[in-house]
């Protein structure tokens, strides 16, 4: 399978090329240090990635910031990070990447937990979260050539909590390993329309 991850210097990024091992060919893309360059809050730079590409079996993305602020503070400039990288950075993916999908291939996007559970400072995230689960199953319905789409909510990693330990109180954090599972569910799986929630 040839697979295209884009965030794949992330910590989900290097779970999920761990979980794949090598009996897959995995295409990291990334903003630097990447088999091929992409800054996806750039629709042409997402044109530019899959032309140099090419045909792929599968498009994952664990990459997309948020903003964290009170709500009080989060100006629509802010608010902007969100919906330009996490929302619309990963439905471009989709949008245009579906010409570059073998048939019967797959897209796996990521949202979190706090479309689920919010916290405080999070209500930017929470928005583009729930927005990609929304799309991944209204889209789900519509995808050509039984190209399949699912979502991935991880909670806060194990990994992560020396720089989100403030905002998630009491929350109970997964392991990257674990949640690089849930997309290999939906990459080698056959649902779609799907919202795999590591929490």
């Amino acid at each position: 399978m040839r697979l295209l991850l884009v965030g794949a210097s992330g910590t989900i990024g290097n779970a999920i090329v761990k979980e794949f091992g090598t009996d897959h060919e995995i295409i990291r893309a990334g903003r630097n240090g990447a088999d091929v360059e992409v800054d996806f809050t750039s629709p042409e730079s997402i044109k530019k990635m899959y032309e140099a590409v090419g045909k792929v079996d599968a498009v994952v993305s664990a990459a997309g910031r948020a903003q964290f602020a009170p709500l009080e503070e989060l100006t629509p400039e802010l608010n902007e990070t969100g919906i330009m990288s996490k929302l619309k950075g990963q439905v471009n993916l989709v949008l245009l990447g579906i010409p570059f999908v073998n048939d019967g291939g797959s897209f796996t996007l990521t949202s979190g937990v706090m479309m689920d559970d919010p916290i405080l400072k999070g209500a930017s995230a929470a928005m583009a979260n729930g927005g990609i689960q929304s799309f991944v199953r209204a889209s789900s319905i519509e995808m050509p050539r039984r190209i399949r789409i699912n979502n991935v909510s991880p909670n806060v990693l194990i990994e992560s909590m020396d720089k989100y330990a403030e905002f998630f109180q009491g929350f109970k954090p997964v392991a990257a390993a674990d949640v690089a599972l849930a997309y290999k569910k939906s990459v080698l799986g056959a649902q779609t329309g799907q919202t795999y929630k590591v929490y």
